[in-house]
């Protein structure tokens, strides 16, 4: 529902102007000086501002002026009892969207108001599209050739013509994101908007109002009327991250708009209604929540119409090399370094790291390689030294044979020994620096277990 601002010094003309546009299906407010209207602009989502040209203390002109400083891309339609070219074009000049002269024909302020309205969203729907092709998520642009990614392709394809509800299940990192946005640019909603909200970085109150918005005088805080991005997302795509995290009083109301399609803001009594694809994502398992009783069975069912689970990037280790270049293209660009590659030590090494913070560890990881290194092709020295870990090691031990500690220490220490050749790609000299001995006393040790 678009809002609009009226600014008038004459109270009758805001309760004939409010009741007209509120009838014409327009969200109106109201506002009976320049510097009350001001703070309405500066506090809330408004789609026009319509005000009067002569008003005490802050002239029309002068609004117009503030307006274009704060806000300057919001459309303003100029009205008056006291027209004149020279007023008109100076208005113009300032950017204002259209001059009316009162007293005026309704019809006449409606097609004006229309008219305004649809540039409006024209405009922000234009440089939005700008915004999103400067990063397309189609198929291509999501990296992996592996089974697992493959069947992910086919699942979009089939699914994103749709309007069913997505839940995405996957652990951090693993680009649930990504591929909701995927589903959203390749459905027939591609063209409106695709709003995202982490239901994990918010307290409860904060949620209920980001999700359905909130009146003026709502609550504490509550300055202005604000939209919440169920109605920000109307006509196309909300994307409700860490769904797991919603508390159990907000899932009921959740599950209503769900169903209905329609909700009230918070502290207010009007329905809205709103064409809106769902689509979830979580790292939690859900359905253990439904049975534990910390998540509602009957919204799990609504979720989740349509699975995808993302493996973890342990369990398609053959992107890694397909990722690795993608990355380091990404991040040399930015950096201005020119082309970079992988040296075939650092990529072998890459490939057998476990990854518990799957893709986002693995990018993060690139990235600071390539701000970091001194050449043209990534190496082990500039890898993170946290990923020199033994942590993923498994050491065998026999409990039933514990009173033998030399063997079993010999056991523990061959293992650790073979981990560390594994992390350095059997140079001996790293190995031995991730031990913590020296190399001499490395080369003993590998006789010892007879490793060499």
């Amino acid at each position: 529902m678009e809002t609009i601002l009226i600014v008038d010094d004459e109270k009758n003309y805001l309760v004939v102007l409010s009741a007209f546009l509120s009838e014409e299906g327009y969200e109106t407010l109201t506002a009976d000086n320049a510097q009350s209207a001001l703070e309405i602009v500066e506090s809330t989502d408004l789609d026009l501002v319509l005000t009067d040209m002569k008003m005490p203390s802050m002239d029309g002109i002068e609004l117009l002026r503030h307006i274009k400083e704060k806000a300057p891309d919001l459309p303003v339609v100029m009205m008056t009892a006291y027209g004149t070219v020279e007023k008109a074009v100076e208005a113009m000049q300032l950017g204002a969207f259209n001059f009316i002269l009162k007293p005026f024909q309704n019809e006449t302020l409606k097609q004006i108001v229309d008219k305004a309205v649809r540039a409006y969203s024209v405009l922000k729907e234009n440089r939005r599209l700008v915004h999103a092709l400067g990063n397309l998520y189609r198929f291509d642009n999501i990296i992996g050739k592996s089974k697992p990614m493959q069947a992910i392709f086919d699942m979009i394809q089939r699914v994103a013509h749709t309007k069913a509800t997505v839940l995405i299940t996957g652990a951090s990192g693993t680009g649930k994101e990504l591929i909701a946005k995927a589903i959203h640019f390749n459905s027939p909603r591609s063209n409106k908007p695709f709003v995202a909200v982490s239901c994990a970085a918010l307290a409860e109150t904060l949620l209920e109002s980001e999700l359905f918005g909130h009146e003026k005088g709502a609550f504490t805080g509550a300055i202005a009327m604000r939209k919440g991005r169920f109605e920000l997302a109307d006509g196309g795509t909300l994307f409700l991250d860490e769904i797991g995290e919603v508390p159990a009083s907000l899932q009921v109301k959740l599950l209503r708009v769900l169903e209905e399609m329609s909700f009230e803001r918070v502290g207010g009594t009007r329905t809205i209604a709103v064409d809106v694809r769902l689509i979830a994502a979580t790292n939690k398992d859900l359905k253990a929540g439904v049975e534990q009783h910390r998540f509602r069975e009957d919204l799990y069912f609504r979720l989740n119409v349509v699975n995808i689970q993302l493996p973890p990037l342990k369990e398609r280790s053959e992107d890694i090399p397909l990722l690795g270049v993608h990355f380091v293209n990404k991040y040399a660009r930015e950096a201005g370094t020119g082309q970079m590659t992988i040296s075939a030590e650092a990529m072998r090494f890459l490939c057998n790291h476990s990854w518990p913070g799957n893709v986002r560890e693995f990018e993060h990881a690139i990235e600071r390689a390539v701000l970091l290194s001194k050449g043209d092709e990534i190496t082990m020295d500039d890898l993170p030294k946290d990923l020199m870990s033994f942590a993923d090691l498994e050491i065998p031990v026999d409990w039933q044979r514990l009173s033998n500690l030399p063997e079993t220490l010999d056991a523990i220490e061959k293992r650790l020994i073979k981990k560390a050749l594994s992390l350095s790609n059997n140079v001996q000299s790293r190995a031995a620096n991730l031990l913590g001995i020296p190399r001499a006393n490395l080369q003993y040790r590998l006789k010892k277990h007879n490793l060499v």
